[in-house]
């Protein structure tokens, strides 16, 4: 149900895109003030289209965080995932453009020549907190003002939160007049099944790292409130027999720490207890499968 405002409020919708690793799931979740998206530092970790809100006053701001463009591989999972972002750039109000400091490189100027030459385009240049020479961010500010017309350029730092308000202000001059679409204190659109999936796939990523291989998913098979008491039960989907012995580990310990991990931080989530129960199994090929990615909640 909409929220009454009044003819003065403003709402939007803001695509957060860039390269993969650039740092957009967590400016999303800077921007919001809580975690939604999953954050790692391995490549794709992103797959979905998540949408983050966060209500100031009379501006609500909708964020689209999406995944990084995929321009290295082309099975069907990223083909899917590529299609996602270009959906969302014809869907919004204002497109929040994210590099990294001193660095624009072929790969982001191919997400930058996605964006619809209509489109208004805030530019984030994030990890400025990583920049030893300041003195480089203003040449580089001109540079990228050469590369396209930009609505505003903000240098931030996504991890630290420098500048966070500054660019909250930039985009705020651009949300069209109308209705908030969320509550107040709404700051998802995504269900609590999606969110659990999500976190349990970032403790994937996150604790396995380089051993972890990249055909590999989440699944919930059954999610049951009971009052405050949330019972989960999770497959970890992986390609290869090979596989299953990475996420399992020597005595199960590898699948233990990521089942407890998850578990510890969904309860933080949820603001309630949890119990997870996660397994894997074998489903070879579904990440070049468009039924088996449907069938997993990939848009």
């Amino acid at each position: 149900m909409n929220s009454p405002v009044s003819p003065s409020s403003r709402t939007g919708f803001i695509a957060i895109v860039g390269r993969p690793n650039v740092g957009k799931s967590t400016l999303l979740n800077r921007l919001v003030g809580q975690k939604i998206s999953i954050v790692s530092r391995k490549p794709q970790t992103t797959r979905h289209r998540i949408t983050g809100v966060l209500t100031e006053g009379a501006n609500q701001f909708v964020f689209v965080d999406t995944p990084g463009f995929q321009t290295r591989h082309r099975n069907a999972l990223n083909r899917t995932m590529n299609r996602t972002v270009t959906q969302v750039l014809a869907e919004v109000d204002i497109v929040l453009f994210v590099i990294e400091a001193d660095r624009f490189g072929e790969e982001d100027r191919k997400v930058m020549e996605l964006i619809p030459d209509s489109a208004r385009v805030v530019l984030a240049i994030n990890k400025i907190d990583l920049e030893e020479d300041k003195a480089k961010l203003l040449p580089f500010l001109q540079k990228m003002a050469a590369q396209r017309e930009f609505a505003e350029s903000v240098p931030i730092s996504a991890q630290r939160g420098h500048n966070a308000t500054h660019l909250l202000e930039a985009l705020a001059k651009y949300l069209p007049e109308g209705e908030h679409m969320y509550g107040e204190d709404d700051i998802t659109d995504r269900s609590e099944r999606f969110l659990a999936a999500e976190f349990l796939r970032e403790k994937l990523f996150r604790l396995l790292g380089e051993e972890l291989p990249y055909g590999m998913t989440v699944e919930i098979e059954k999610f049951e409130t009971e009052g405050a008491l949330r019972r989960i039960f999770a497959a970890i989907i992986v390609d290869r027999d090979s596989h299953k012995g990475i996420v399992i580990g020597k005595g199960g310990e590898h699948l233990k720490r990521i089942s407890t991990e998850a578990r510890i931080e969904l309860e933080k989530l949820f603001d309630g207890k949890v119990y997870l129960e996660v397994w894997v199994k074998v489903k070879s090929g579904w990440a070049d499968d468009e039924r088996a990615l449907k069938s997993l909640g990939y848009d």
